[in-house]
């Protein structure tokens, strides 16, 4: 009995050994392998810098997508107990650049675009449609020509508008020329103090074309998944500062998991021609206020914001 039950504590040992073995031996290699998956990826990255800094075009894009949808029905504790409602929103922020040793080509777009429904079921003459609540439309190519590392000849042209409603109503283009400084990577300054400003309208009572100054500061930076970029465009009229405009918009977004993640965008302008055609189709000439005009328009700065899924390109 004695040594039956040494046998068995012999054998148990044996395996436990065996096992232990084992698994210090997969260890061992799981480390091996790491050591490996770090190496090429390392590698990998050193392929993609060099990737990066090869001369010739660029293309990138990232933007934002939001949406949700509910209905309600004999929801008693609201006001309006049936009900579906909507909201949809895109963001994009697209570019081209083409970087030479002696000049560069920049092209870069921001659109922002939503879309929302509100039906009162029971309340059969409301709209029961989307209806568009941002619309921003802004392209814009830089060309320039290297004096220096950090300083270039440079023309540009820009054009905003709206694209869902009142398309080119009213519509700014700008073109110009001066330099371009570029004092760090990934910032981008333009100062044109040539620079036409057309304005497409059908009100030419409000809205006039100017010659004047232009402005632009574009930076966009990636940190590991998140990526920003903030652009800052200015006009500045030499005819009448009443024709001046400057549009700010900051996109972020951070990557979670294969280009999937969350953006936010805020966007920030001042225009009063744009504020006084506002307020001119709200005046009522049978009332006891007065035409708006230049003097008395109430030129809130306009913003907007969207928060929403993002995807990177």
């Amino acid at each position: 009995m004695t040594k039956k039950l040494l046998s068995i504590l012999v054998l148990v040992f044996t395996i436990s050994t065996g096992f232990s073995q084992t698994r210090e031996e997969l260890k061992s290699e799981q480390a091996a392998k790491k050591d490996s998956i770090s190496a090429l990826q390392s590698s990998v990255d050193d392929l993609q810098k060099q990737i990066d800094e090869f001369p010739g075009w660029k293309f990138g894009a990232f933007g934002t997508i939001g949406a949700s949808f509910s209905n309600f029905n004999n929801w008693y504790a609201q006001g309006s107990p049936n009900n579906s409602a909507g909201n949809i929103t895109i963001t994009a922020n697209p570019h081209a650049k083409l970087d030479r040793e002696k000049y560069f080509w920049y092209n870069t777009a921001n659109i922002n675009l939503s879309w929302v429904k509100f039906d009162d079921k029971d309340d059969p003459t409301d709209d029961d449609s989307f209806r568009e609540s941002s619309d921003v439309f802004n392209v814009t190519s830089l060309f320039g020509y290297k004096i220096t590392k950090n300083l270039a000849a440079s023309t540009l042209g820009e054009y905003r508008t709206t694209l869902i409603n009142n398309f080119n109503n009213p519509g700014y283009l700008d073109v110009g020329v001066g330099v371009t400084w570029t004092p760090i990577e990934n910032l981008v300054v333009v100062v044109h103090p040539i620079n036409y400003n057309f304005v497409f309208a059908d009100n030419d009572a409000i809205f006039e074309s100017s010659l004047g100054a232009k402005v632009v500061a574009n930076y966009n930076r990636s940190f590991g998944g998140l990526k920003f970029n903030s652009n800052l465009s200015a006009f500045m009229s030499y005819k009448d500062s009443d024709l001046s405009n400057w549009t700010w918009i900051n996109s972020l977004s951070y990557t979670v998991w294969k280009g999937i993640g969350l953006g936010f965008e805020i966007g920030l302008r001042d225009s009063k021609q744009e504020a006084l055609n506002y307020a001119y189709g709200q005046w009522d000439p049978t009332g006891t206020e007065a035409q708006p005009d230049f003097e008395n328009v109430d030129n809130a700065v306009q913003v907007y914001t969207t928060f929403g899924l993002s995807y990177n390109f």
